[in-house]
């Protein structure tokens, strides 16, 4: 069972053309495939589905997670392109400026256009690797 199987992460926009000038102007994507299901892209390596949705931005989770090597760099061109990043003091998780630092690791969190939290997160180079290993072991 699953043997063949890809994994997509799934992000509903209750406007689809509006989630697409986001996908381009902010994240510098534009999609690999367009039908009349909505838009894929590749984000490193991986490909996302968005699609329009009355229900889109009503998660209050994550939902998607971008792994980088520099938190930092990222985030300053994230925001030179309008993105605010979310503060958060709950039990476990406390921002300074957008950013938790938890263990060695950093993480943030900001919505795109449809209300979509996404995290993006600098692991400790330790996780880094495995995440790499785990990444290239899938590629074959």
């Amino acid at each position: 069972m699953f043997d063949r199987v890809i994994a997509m992460p799934v992000l509903a926009a209750s406007d689809l053309t509006r989630a697409r000038a986001f996908w381009h102007d902010v994240l510098g994507r534009d999609p690999v495939l367009t039908d009349v299901g909505g838009d894929i892209y590749d984000v490193g390596g991986v490909a996302v589905h968005v699609y329009e949705s009355a229900y889109a931005g009503t998660a209050k989770s994550t939902t998607l997670g971008l792994i980088t090597d520099d938190l930092d760099r990222d985030m300053a061109a994230l925001r030179e392109r309008g993105v605010e990043f979310h503060e958060y003091d709950l039990p476990g998780v406390k921002t300074v400026d957008g950013v938790m630092e938890m263990d060695g690791e950093r993480a943030a969190w900001f919505s795109d256009s449809e209300g979509n939290i996404i995290a993006i997160e600098e692991p400790s180079p330790e996780r880094l690797e495995q995440v790499q290993r785990m990444r290239a072991a899938i590629a074959g």
